[in-house]
Parts: structure tokens; sequence; C-alpha cells
């Protein structure tokens, strides 16, 4: 009896790690698609920043981008943007790509399919009303993921956009400039997803180091597009 009921608690142990670890894994979810990076010949690669708009950051990154002619892909968070829809509609006009990343920005497992739905659709909502008119993928706060958010998505037809390069999560909050900067270039490869946040002053080094990044990755002769241009390029085996 006893074996039995210590093969049971590790048993729910095991199975409670697997679903742990497969919920926070960039590169599977259980239905729907989902994209971490793409398969590609070509040295392409897109730069996407997770949160806000926030006050001073966006217009700062607007600036760096345009200065770089470079077009990013943004992860607002519903409520910054109900808050600041003039700065959603500034990233728009300055042709750069909007995602979902949800109203709240909580982590959206163990949630009710109508919560999830809540949380997305008011988020695309506002995106449609800051003026993007393009596909809108979507990207789990935290990467958090596991059964209902999945499914939710693939009855819409939504694709979940990870990433494979994060630098700025990956290295201490402390992390300077060059080192994120060098982090970012020697782990992109043709067809990568860059994360980064930029919209905080905590996240202040991260800012800094995109101009870095961009020059040494075009040294390096990568060309910048967006996530949709990305998904575009890797289907048709570029």
């Amino acid at each position: 009896m006893i074996k039995k009921v210590l093969l049971g608690v590790l048993l729910v142990v095991v199975s409670a790690f697997s679903l742990y670890k497969i919920s926070k894994s960039t590169s599977f979810q259980f239905t729907g698609d989902l994209v971490d990076r793409v398969d590609a010949k070509e040295k392409i690669v897109a730069l996407t920043f997770d949160d806000g708009p926030t006050k001073g950051k966006t217009e700062e990154i607007i600036r760096i981008l345009n200065d770089h002619k470079v077009s990013g892909t943004f992860y607002l968070v519903g409520e910054s943007i109900e808050q600041n829809i003039d700065l959603a509609g500034m990233l728009v006009k300055a042709g750069h790509e909007v995602g979902n990343h949800s109203f709240t920005h909580g982590r959206l497992i163990f949630k009710s399919y109508a919560s999830i739905a809540d949380e997305i659709e008011k988020t695309s909502s506002l995106i449609r009303k800051s003026g993007f008119e393009g596909d809108i993928t979507f990207r789990p706060p935290y990467g958090k993921k596991l059964f209902v958010l999945p499914y939710y998505l693939a009855q819409r037809d939504i694709t979940s956009v990870t990433w494979d390069v994060a630098p700025d999560s990956d290295l201490p909050v402390s992390a300077s400039p060059d080192e994120i900067a060098n982090y970012a270039v020697e782990h992109t490869r043709p067809g990568s997803i860059i994360l980064l946040h930029v919209m905080f002053e905590s996240r202040k080094n991260s800012l800094a180091a995109v101009p870095t990044i961009i020059e040494r990755l075009r040294n390096d002769g990568y060309r910048f597009v967006t996530v949709s241009e990305l998904i575009r390029i890797g289907k048709k085996g570029a």
C-alpha cells in the first residue's frame, strides 16, 4: 500500500513538473500555430518589444528605429493602450507592427475560456482603435500557456509568437547595454525573433542596447523585418 501511495505521489509530481515545463516552453504548445523563429536561408531577423506603450520610452524607441530605418513588432498590453491610445497610434503611424500581449498582462494559465477571450478581445479592439489594420498575432504574458489559451487561439486562427533570443530576460537586470547587445548578436540565427523590454526605466539598458544590436547585426549581413514578414518568408522557404 505504501509503495502504491509513493508511486502515486511520484506520478503527480512528475506530471506537475512536466506541465510546468510545457507551460513555459517557447517552442511548443498543445494546439494551434506557435512561432518562436522560422527556418530561413536568408539572414533575416525580427526585433520585438513587449509591454507598454509608456510615455517617453515609446517616443524614444520610435526615434531609434526611425533613425536606423527598422520596422519593429510591438506586443502591447491592453490596459496601457487604453491609457495611452495616442502612443499606440504613434507606433502605427511610424510603420511598426502591433501585436496583442493581453489586457492585464496576467499569466493566462488555469483561466476560464471566457476570461481569456475577454483579455484578448478587449486588447485587439484597442489595437484596431489605434489604427493598426494588419493581422494581429498574440504573445502570451511571460510566455505562459497550457490548455485553454492555445485552444482559444486555434479556434480563431491567431498565431502565438514567442522568441528564441531574449537577452534582457536571460541576463541579470543589471546587465549593461554592451552585455545585452553582445548576447543578442551572439545568439541570433537566420530567422530569429529577438525579445526586448524597453518600455520601463528599469529596462533603460535594453533601450540603450538597441542601436548597437541593429548596427552589429546589419554589419553581419542581417535584414530586419516584422514578425508577419518573417512568418511569410518562412512559409515560402526562404
